[in-house]
């Protein structure tokens, strides 16, 4: 309530959103095929907002878009790499790209010009998160189950005392489903396979291990907006692949930087490997005399019951992302992704009505 309340006065503060607005403009002056309007603040106040009048083509208006000679598939990997940007170096993102707020013109020296309207709404992606963001976009553009469950570690998404083993399992296996696969085709996917994996993974589904922590609503919910921005402009759009090129750069940034903190990570785990037989030993002797055990009841109880406190707002939350999200899908005319997220809405909300169990 309080972030809903605080995100609602600073939509209404024109003053706040020209300065969005601003900072957007500053992160993107150097990427040509961007444009901001401008804000004229000799006519803006608290409650005025004035522009520079930038309208162009609506992102959704496919057939203007092709009249104009504009690759729609140009549109939707530059639309993606934007938020590349935004979420994962600037820590800064328009958090509401419904396609009303997005334009698309032809550009001089680019295909086209993507327009960003309404900064009214932003989210701030903060240091420790954004780390977390860089890790999955490495986890899931190199196929690496062991980086995706470090990543979920670093965003705070896993409850305690979840098994990371079954959750690196799911991952293992949706790569190898669904990695590689474009919009279309993750639409065309059987519905018996993918009753298949929730009955391999119902327990997973049941206990819902996960929570999400409110910095990232507005990234979740943004992401399923441009999903059905991405499929409409082009059906073969695959994010897959377009992340993969990412995740290699990131890779190198880190392979290339501060070669003083490497040698540091060296001789700390080579410290670690030395002491392991000893430990080891250590510990076999303890197992072979009994003398091993771990009491922690009191402790035990209290996590169960902050677990259950947690699994109960984890599950208000996903119902709510899920379905404005659904809604938001609908209002761009992306009824297939809309009903999706509205049939899955429909799970969290059953598991608040009836959570079971001892509470």
């Amino acid at each position: 309530m309080k972030e809903f309340s605080e995100i609602t006065f600073e939509e209404i503060d024109y003053l706040a959103e020209g300065k969005n607005a601003e900072t957007f403009a500053a992160n993107f002056k150097d990427r040509p095929g961007v444009k901001v309007p401008k804000v004229v603040w000799a006519h803006t106040t608290r409650r005025v907002l004035t522009l520079e009048n930038v309208y162009a083509i609506k992102i959704t208006d496919y057939e203007s878009i092709t009249a104009a000679g504009i690759s729609k598939a140009e549109v939707a990997q530059r639309l993606f790499k934007t938020y590349l940007q935004q979420i994962f170096e600037d820590g800064f993102f328009h958090a509401d790209p419904h396609p009303g707020n997005l334009f698309v013109a032809p550009g001089s020296k680019q295909n086209c010009t993507l327009t960003f309207v309404d900064f009214g709404m932003v989210g701030n992606v903060p240091p420790n998160l954004r780390a977390g963001l860089r890790e999955m976009a490495i986890g899931i553009g190199t196929q690496n189950p062991d980086r995706v469950i470090t990543s979920f570690q670093m965003l705070g998404v896993l409850l305690p005392e979840v098994d990371t083993e079954r959750i690196k399992e799911l991952i293992v296996t949706e790569f190898e489903h669904f990695w590689g696969k474009s919009m279309t085709e993750l639409q065309q996917i059987d519905f018996d396979e993918m009753r298949e994996l929730a009955i391999e993974y119902r327990d997973l589904i049941v206990d819902m291990p996960f929570q999400v922590p409110a910095k990232l609503l507005f990234l979740f919910r943004c992401v399923g907006i441009l999903s059905g921005i991405y499929t409409g402009l082009n059906p073969d759009f695959n994010a897959w692949k377009e992340i993969e090129p990412y995740a290699k750069k990131v890779i190198a940034e880190e392979t290339t930087r501060d070669w003083h903190y490497w040698f540091q990570e060296i001789g700390t785990y080579g410290l670690t490997i030395l002491r392991l037989p000893r430990r080891l030993e250590t510990v076999l002797n303890k197992m072979e005399r009994g003398d091993m055990s771990v009491n922690t009841p009191s402790l035990n109880q209290y996590a169960a019951r902050i677990e259950r406190s947690t699994r109960r707002i984890t599950n208000a939350v996903v119902f709510a992302v899920l379905f404005f999200s659904a809604v938001q899908l609908y209002l761009a005319e992306e009824l297939t992704f809309g009903m999706i997220l509205l049939m899955g809405s429909i799970i969290p909300m059953w598991r608040i009505i009836f959570p079971g169990g001892r509470n």
